[in-house]
Parts: C-alpha cells; sequence; structure tokens
C-alpha cells in the first residue's frame, strides 16, 4: 500500500472515533472538526518527513486536541473552555501512550444527533459525516442530491444542536423511547455503510461493520429487554458473518446463492441466530427480529437449493405487513 493509501485508509477508519472523542471535550462540533482537520493537515507533513507512528489513531488523537486547545487560545472568549480542556487532558503524555475514555464517545453522538429536534434528514448527514467520515459530495452521490443541500442539512444538524443545548450524554432511562428508533436506525446505517459503501476504493468497509456491532453491542447493554435492540444486533452479526464473501478476486459482488457458505464465519452466525431467538421469545416482534429471523433461515441452509422458502415467504409477508415499502415487496 503506497503512503497516499495509506493515509486515505486511516482517515476512514479513525476520523469518526476521533471526532466523537473531540465532540465530547469540546461541546462544539465545529471547533471539533476543525482540529481534526488540523491534526490531519500535520500528519501530512510530519509522516512525509518522519516515519508514520506506531499507533496513527492516538497520534493524531493528542495532536487534534493540541490543535483544539492552540484555536480556544487563539480565542480567548473560550479561555474557561480551554481551562475545562486542560484538566481533562493529560498533554504531557507521549502518542503512542496516550489513552483515551472513547469506549462508548460515539454512542453518546449517535443520541445527540438522534435528537427528536432534529429532522431525520439531517441526522442522517450529520451521521454519515461525523461517524462514518463521508465527505459531503459522497453523501450527496449516495441521495442523488444536489451537494449543497447535503452541506445545507449538516450545517441546519449542528446548529440545532448549538442553539438547543443538546447535551453530548446517553440519557436517562425515561428518555431513551424518544430517540431509541433513530439510535438503531443510525446504527443500521452505520452498518449498512461498512457493508455496502457508498464512497472510496472497496465494496466493503470491515471497520465500519465492527464498529456498528461494537455500538450495537453496547446498546443492548443499556437497554437489555428492548427486543428490536437485540434484533438489531443479530441481523447485523448473522449479515457480516457473510461479509468475506460478498466480494471475488476482482473486488465485484458475489450474489447470496453463489457465496462460498463454507467461508461464512459460523460462531458469528450462531451467536446471531441465539439472539434473535432470544429476542422473539419476548413476544414484541419488530422489523430488525423479523429480518434477522430471515438472514438465520438462509445461514440453516447447507446450499442455496436447500433454503426453506415457504419460510422466508412467511417472514417477508411479516415484515411487509409491519415496514410495508417497494423494497420489501421485491424481496
Amino acid at each position: 500500500m503506497d503512503s497516499h493509501a495509506a493515509f486515505d485508509s486511516i482517515f476512514r477508519e479513525e476520523s469518526g472515533r476521533i471526532l466523537a472523542s473531540l465532540v465530547r471535550l469540546l461541546g462544539d462540533f465545529d471547533l471539533a472538526e476543525d482540529a481534526l482537520q488540523d491534526a490531519f493537515a500535520i500528519a501530512i507533513v510530519r509522516w512525509k518527513e518522519d516515519a508514520m507512528p506506531p499507533n496513527p489513531g492516538a497520534w493524531l488523537t493528542t495532536t487534534a486536541r493540541r490543535a483544539a486547545i492552540d484555536r480556544i487560545r487563539r480565542a480567548r472568549t473560550f479561555e474557561r473552555k480551554l481551562q475545562e480542556l486542560a484538566q481533562e487532558t493529560p498533554l504531557e503524555a507521549a502518542p503512542e501512550a496516550d489513552a483515551m475514555p472513547i469506549e462508548d464517545d460515539r454512542l453518546r453522538l449517535i443520541f445527540t444527533c438522534c435528537h427528536p429536534e432534529i429532522p431525520i434528514e439531517g441526522r442522517i448527514a450529520l451521521t454519515l459525516r461525523t461517524l462514518c467520515g463521508l465527505s459531503t459530495e459522497e453523501i450527496a452521490r449516495a441521495f442523488l442530491v444536489p451537494e449543497a443541500t447535503i452541506a445545507q442539512r449538516i450545517v441546519r444538524a449542528k446548529k440545532r444542536i448549538r442553539d438547543a443545548k443538546i447535551p453530548y450524554i446517553i440519557p436517562e432511562a425515561e428518555d431513551l423511547d424518544d430517540r431509541l428508533d433513530g439510535v438503531l436506525a443510525v446504527i443500521y446505517l452505520v452498518f449498512n455503510e461498512g457493508y455496502s459503501a457508498s464512497g472510496g476504493t472497496t465494496l466493503v468497509r470491515a471497520e465500519l461493520c465492527g464498529e456498528a456491532i461494537r455500538l450495537g453491542r453496547l446498546l443492548r447493554d443499556l437497554v437489555p429487554d428492548e427486543p428490536e435492540v437485540s434484533g438489531l444486533l443479530a441481523l447485523m452479526l448473522l449479515h457480516d458473518a457473510r461479509r468475506t464473501t460478498r466480494v471475488d478476486a476482482n473486488g465485484d459482488i458475489v450474489t447470496l446463492e453463489h457465496q462460498d457458505r463454507a467461508r461464512w464465519n459460523r460462531e458469528q452466525a450462531t451467536e446471531g441466530q441465539r439472539i434473535v431467538e432470544a429476542a422473539l421469545g419476548m413476544g414484541r416482534p419488530g422489523p430488525y427480529q423479523v429480518q434477522a429471523a430471515i438472514a438465520a433461515v438462509h445461514h440453516e441452509a447447507a446450499t442455496a437449493s436447500e433454503t426453506d422458502w415457504r419460510q422466508i415467504v412467511l417472514l417477508y409477508d411479516r415484515l411487509r405487513a409491519m415496514a410495508p415499502g417497494p423494497v420489501v415487496e421485491l424481496n
């Protein structure tokens, strides 16, 4: 991999994680994005002169924090915020040794992006931009709308967060219901962007699939009695179990019936099947659970010809009643 490709790969893998952490620390989307851009600009120059650090993500995180502090220092009205950031950030640590409490920063950011105050179009655009690291051009291309439209949606969403003083936190249990459907949709959006990337040089972005599953697990720990949360996690695990067989050596997509089932991740598929069975056992079926059940039926068949199509049709009939639409009708 050449240096340009390596840098592009690091940007796609690390930018969303670092940005989520910066937003938590700074409480400001624009400042966080500016600091992240500063860090990558410094990296382009520094890494050409010196070797790439052993832990590029940690190096970029520390550099971005320092860039944020520099920006805050230049804007004296942010003196209070500077003191708060300096107390929380041990700047004397070496970049490679930098430890960040980022385990749930992305989940916090998702709950922020999914606040009812933000229109659904803004939630989607902001999520793809901040969590998936997609450019405005890539998002516009994916949704077949002008780039300026996507840019406006992102700006308005960030302004709504700022003006409404929406906190960067995971809500208390009593406030979860208003946002849970949106959070599930956003996590699945992150997974789908990894499973069938709208931008970049590869069809599949494994790091996004893995991140969506990690977020699904965190959310399930947060609300273990919500069957649709388990349904989504099971659905992602079952789809991801087939990920390595979706693309051939030339990078072309391989349809389900032609995939090498011996290469499917059986351990992951078994976990997904177990989770969806438990979720359905709660007696509150929903679209994610039914989709996971359909994926589970495919995994139960040793070959495409042995698939229980009658069961799949019955499940699609159930899904059509819950979430009607042209894609479900076509399937």
